[in-house]
C-alpha cells in the first residue's frame, strides 16, 4: 500500500475524530433537548450536496468513452449480489423497520470510491487506471442508490397493509421519482442526451456543492459515534465489514476475470474498487429512512480501519492473477 493511500486513511479518521470531539464538547449545544445534529447534516447531505453531485455527473458524463466491458465485468456480481442480499435481509426480522432491509445492504456492499478509491487507483494504476475507476464511479452511486431507492420504497408502501397493490404501485413509483438520488439522475441524463451542456457558472456552483458531501459525511459520523457509540454493534460492523472488502470483491474477481476475460489494469481496477470499506453514502441512506444508521456508522469505521490490511491482501493476489 502506498504512502499516499496511508495519508488518505489517516486524514478520513482525523475528521471523524472533529466530529466526534464537536459533540462530545458540545459545539453545538447540549443533547437534553434530544436533538441530534447530525441528522441536520445529513438532511442537507441528502436534500442538497448528494443531488447536486449526482445531477452534474450525470449532466457531463461521456456516454460514448465509457469502458463498457469493466463496467459489466463490475456491476453485474455487484448488482446481483445487492439483490440477494437485500432478499437475504427480507427474510430476516427487523422488528416493524420495512427499510432495514435495503439499508443494511447499502451498509454490506456501498464503497468509498471517491475519498480513498481515487487516490487509491492514482497511486496504484497510473492514468490508465485512474481513468477506468472513474468512469465506475461515475455510474456507481447511480445504479445502486437508485436501485435500493426502489426497493426501500416498495418495502415502505408495503409495509401499509391497508393499501391496496395499485396504491403500493402508486406511491412506489411517486416516491421513487422524486426522491433527491433518483430525481437529480433522471433530469442529469435528460439533460445529458439534449445536449444542453452546464453554464460555467452552474457548474462552478454544482461542483461546490458535490464537494461537500465528503468531508460533511465524514463529520457525521464522527457526531453519530459521539451521541451513540458503536455499544451493540460491534458483531454486525464486523459482519458487514468481513462481507464488504472479502466477499464482494471475491465475487467481482470471479466474474471479471474467469466469466469477462478481464485481466491486467482493468481487472485490477475493478477487483480494488470491489474491495474498498463501506462509503459515506450508507450513513446518508439509513438517516433518510431513520433506519441502521449505528451500524452504518460502525461499520463505515471498521472496515475503513480493516481496509489497510485486506487492500494488501488483495493486492498480493492480484499481482499473481492479473
Amino acid at each position: 500500500m502506498t504512502l499516499d493511500i496511508v495519508y488518505k486513511l489517516l486524514a478520513i479518521f482525523a475528521t471523524i475524530a472533529i466530529g466526534w470531539t464537536a459533540i462530545r464538547l458540545r459545539w453545538f449545544g447540549g443533547a437534553a433537548d434530544g436533538a441530534d445534529p447530525s441528522r441536520m447534516l445529513g438532511n442537507v447531505s441528502m436534500m442538497i450536496f448528494v443531488p447536486a453531485l449526482l445531477f452534474r455527473t450525470m449532466a457531463r458524463i461521456d456516454l460514448s468513452h465509457m469502458p463498457w466491458q469493466a463496467a459489466q465485468a463490475y456491476f453485474l456480481p455487484v448488482i446481483a449480489w445487492t439483490v440477494v442480499f437485500y432478499l437475504w435481509q427480507r427474510r430476516q426480522p427487523h422488528a416493524g423497520q420495512p427499510a432495514a432491509p435495503a439499508t443494511r445492504a447499502i451498509t454490506a456492499i456501498y464503497g468509498n470510491g471517491v475519498q480513498l478509491g481515487i487516490p487509491m487507483a492514482a497511486a496504484l494504476f497510473g492514468e490508465k487506471g485512474l481513468a477506468i475507476h472513474i468512469a465506475l464511479v461515475s455510474v456507481h452511486g447511480v445504479l445502486l442508490l437508485t436501485l435500493l431507492t426502489v426497493l426501500v420504497e416498495l418495502d415502505i408502501a408495503r409495509h401499509d397493509h391497508s393499501a391496496t397493490l395499485a396504491r403500493t404501485v402508486r406511491t412506489t413509483l411517486r416516491n421513487t421519482l422524486v426522491h433527491p438520488v433518483v430525481l437529480p439522475v433522471l433530469v442529469g441524463v435528460v439533460w445529458n442526451l439534449a445536449g444542453f451542456g452546464l453554464h460555467p457558472v452552474a457548474d462552478q456552483a454544482l461542483a461546490s456543492l458535490g464537494s461537500a458531501v465528503v468531508p460533511v459525511c465524514l463529520l457525521m459520523i464522527g457526531m453519530t459515534l459521539g451521541v451513540y457509540g458503536v455499544e451493540g454493534q460491534v458483531r454486525n460492523a464486523l459482519t458487514l465489514s468481513a462481507l464488504k472488502l472479502l466477499l464482494m470483491p471475491a465475487m467481482v474477481l470471479a466474474v471479471a476475470h474467469w466469466g469477462f476475460g478481464l485481466d491486467g489494469v482493468a481487472l485490477k481496477v475493478c477487483v480494488m474498487m470491489a474491495a474498498l470499506p463501506t462509503g459515506v453514502n450508507a450513513l446518508i441512506f439509513g438517516q433518510r429512512y431513520r433506519t441502521g444508521e449505528h451500524e452504518a456508522t460502525s461499520t463505515i469505521v471498521v472496515s475503513t480501519a480493516g481496509f489497510a490490511l485486506t487492500a494488501t491482501l488483495w493486492l498480493a493476489l492480484l499481482s499473481t492473477v492479473a
